[in-house]
C-alpha cells in the first residue's frame, strides 16, 4: 500500500502536471502555429519571403539561444518564478502584432515571445522532476514528453481552426489569452528551487548563447543562401569557435552552467542525441506535409491541420507507457525501434504520387508518430535520470535546446532539399513561359499554381508539371529525413544503454532503471 501511495498522484501534483503540460504545449505550438498563416501575413503586411522566414525562425532562434541560461536561473531563483516571468513576457509579446503589424515589428515580437518561451520550457519539466517522487517521475515525464511532442500538431490544428473563421491576427489573440490564463494558473503552483544554488556562470551563459545562436542562425539562412554562402560559413565557423570556448570554460570552472562531462554518460548523451534527431525529422516532415496537403490535395489550412491531427493519438498514448516499457526493455531497444519506425514512415511518404489518396498519407504518418511516441519520453527521462535533482533545471534546458536545434536543422534541411528538387525539375518549363511569369513559377509551387490559374485552360499543363516537380522535391526530402532517422538509429544501437542486468522492478512508475542514479552503474554500461 505504501508503494501504491508513492505512485498515485495527489490533487496538487495533478494540477502541477496539467499546468506544466499546457505551458509547454503552448510554447511548442507557437513554433508551428504560423505555418498556415504565412500567405495571409504576406498579403496583409507586404512581407518578403525572407521576412516571412524570420517571422517563424526569430522565435526559434531566441528560444534555442536562451533556454540553457533560463534553466540555470530557475534552479537558482525558483522555477515557478521563472515560469511566471516567461509566461508574462510571452503573453505581452504575442499581443504586439495586434497593435503593430509591419513585418519587422512582427519579427521583433516573435523574437521577444521566443525569449519568454525560453524561460517557460525548462521550468515546466524541472518543476515536475523536482516535485514528484522517483516512482512518480517516469509517468509524469512521459505525459510531458507526449504533450511536447504533439505541440507542433496542436499549433497547426489550432491555427487552422482560427483561420477558418477569422483573419491571421486571431492566432495572436489566441496565444495571448492562453498565455495570460496559464500565467494566472502558474501563481497557484508551489515554488521549486535548489537549496544551495551556485553562482550563475555568466561567461558560460554568454558563450552558449553565441554557440547556439550562430549555428542556428547559419542553419536558418541555408535555404535562402545555400550551404556555401559566406554568411552561412561564417555562422558555422564562429559557432564552432564559441562552442569550443564554452566547452573549455565549462571544464575549468568550479560551478559550470552545464558540465559537458554529462555528455560522456551514455544515458544523458544518447538521450540528447535522440531528442535532436526526433525533432529534426519531425519538424522537417511537417514543413513538407503541410505544403503537400494544401498544394497537391488542395486542402484548406484547417483541412490540412485536421488531416495531420490523427498523428497525436499514437504519439500521446505511447508516450504515457514508453517510460514503463523503457524500464523493462532498455533505452536502446526503444529508441532504435522508434527511429526505424520513423524512417519507414518517411520512406512510404516518399512514394506518394499525384494520384495518391489521403489514406496513402495517413498510415505512414501514423507509423511515424508511433515511432516518435516510443522514443520521445524515454530519451527525455534518460537525460533527467542521469543528472542530480539540483541540476534538473539545466537538464530540462538541455532537453529543450536539443529540440530547438533539431527543429531548426530539420526545417533547413527539408526546406533546402525540397526547394532544390522543385527548382531543378521545373527548369525545363521556364523557356516556354513569358519572362514576367518565370519568377513566381521558379519560386514555389504556390506561385506556379497562381500563374496557371491566370492562364485559364492553357495553364493546366503548367500546373501538372509544377506539381510533378514539387512531388519530386517532396520525395527527396522524405528520403533524406528517412536516412537521417535510420543513421540515428544505427548510432544509438551502439551508444544508448540497454536494460542493466538485475534492474529492480519499478512497478507502474515508469522510471528508468535504477543504475542510472550512480556513477558506478554508468561505468558498467
Amino acid at each position: 500500500m505504501a508503494s501504491l501511495d508513492r505512485v498515485l498522484l495527489s490533487r496538487a501534483q495533478k494540477w502541477t502536471l496539467v499546468v506544466s503540460c499546457l505551458s509547454v504545449a503552448l510554447v511548442v505550438a507557437s513554433m508551428a502555429a504560423l505555418y498556415t498563416a504565412l500567405p495571409d501575413i504576406a498579403v496583409a503586411t507586404g512581407a518578403t519571403q525572407t521576412q516571412l522566414t524570420w517571422v517563424v525562425d526569430g522565435y526559434t532562434l531566441a528560444l534555442g539561444c536562451l533556454v540553457l541560461p533560463a534553466g540555470a536561473l530557475g534552479d537558482r531563483y525558483g522555477r515557478r518564478a521563472v515560469l511566471i516571468v516567461g509566461l508574462g513576457l510571452f503573453s505581452l509579446a504575442s499581443a504586439v502584432p495586434l497593435l503593430v503589424s509591419t513585418p519587422w515589428w512582427l519579427i521583433a515580437a516573435r523574437a521577444a515571445a521566443g525569449v519568454g518561451a525560453a524561460f517557460v520550457m525548462p521550468s515546466t519539466l524541472s518543476i515536475l522532476t523536482a516535485g514528484f517522487s522517483e516512482q512518480q517521475r517516469g509517468r509524469a515525464v512521459g505525459i510531458w514528453a507526449g504533450v511536447a511532442g504533439s505541440g507542433g500538431l496542436l499549433g497547426i490544428l489550432g491555427s487552422g481552426v482560427l483561420l477558418a473563421y477569422w483573419p491571421w491576427q486571431s492566432i495572436f489573440v489566441g496565444l495571448t489569452w492562453v498565455g495570460v490564463f496559464l500565467l494566472l494558473c502558474a501563481f497557484t503552483l508551489p515554488e521549486s528551487r535548489q537549496e544551495n544554488p551556485p553562482p550563475i556562470d555568466v561567461i558560460g551563459s554568454v558563450a552558449v548563447v553565441f554557440a547556439i545562436g550562430l549555428v542556428v542562425l547559419a542553419i536558418i539562412e541555408v535555404p535562402a543562401r545555400g550551404w556555401s554562402d559566406p554568411v552561412v560559413l561564417a555562422g558555422f565557423g564562429l559557432g564552432v569557435v564559441a562552442t569550443a570556448i564554452f566547452a573549455l570554460w565549462e571544464l575549468r570552472v568550479d560551478q559550470p552552467l552545464l558540465d559537458v562531462r554529462f555528455f560522456a554518460r551514455r544515458g544523458f548523451g544518447s538521450g540528447s542525441f535522440s531528442v535532436t534527431i526526433q525533432f529534426l525529422v519531425t519538424f522537417g516532415i511537417f514543413l513538407v506535409l503541410v505544403q503537400y496537403l494544401q498544394l497537391i490535395f488542395g486542402y484548406s489550412p484547417l483541412g490540412s491541420a485536421l488531416a495531420l491531427a490523427p498523428m497525436m493519438v499514437p504519439l500521446v498514448l505511447l508516450s504515457v507507457v514508453a517510460p514503463w516499457m523503457a524500464a523493462r526493455l532498455g533505452l536502446r531497444l526503444m529508441t532504435v525501434t522508434g527511429l526505424l519506425a520513423i524512417a519507414a514512415g518517411f520512406y512510404f511518404i516518399s512514394r506518394l504520387a499525384l494520384d495518391s489518396t489521403y489514406v496513402d498519407v495517413l498510415w505512414p504518418t501514423l507509423m511515424m508518430s508511433a515511432g516518435l511516441g516510443l522514443t520521445a519520453a524515454p530519451a527525455t527521462a534518460a537525460i533527467v535520470a542521469d543528472t542530480a535533482v539540483e541540476k534538473h533545471g539545466v537538464a530540462a534546458a538541455v532537453n529543450d535546446a536539443t529540440r530547438e536545434i533539431g527543429a531548426a536543422i530539420g526545417i533547413a534541411v527539408a526546406g533546402s532539399v525540397l526547394a532544390a528538387g522543385y527548382s531543378r525539375n521545373i527548369a525545363p518549363a521556364m523557356e516556354l513561359l513569358p519572362p514576367e511569369a518565370r519568377g513566381p513559377v521558379t519560386d514555389s509551387l504556390a506561385g506556379a499554381l497562381e500563374v496557371a490559374d491566370r492562364a485559364g485552360p492553357a495553364g493546366r499543363q503548367l500546373a501538372d508539371f509544377a506539381k510533378s516537380a514539387f512531388l519530386h522535391g517532396t520525395e527527396q526530402s522524405a528520403i533524406v529525413l528517412a536516412l537521417i532517422a535510420a543513421a540515428g538509429a544505427a548510432i544509438l544501437l551502439f551508444w544508448a544503454p540497454g536494460r542493466a542486468p538485475g534492474t529492480p522492478d519499478t512497478g507502474a512508475s515508469g522510471t528508468l532503471n535504477e543504475p542510472t542514479r550512480n556513477s558506478r552503474s554508468r561505468a558498467r554500461r
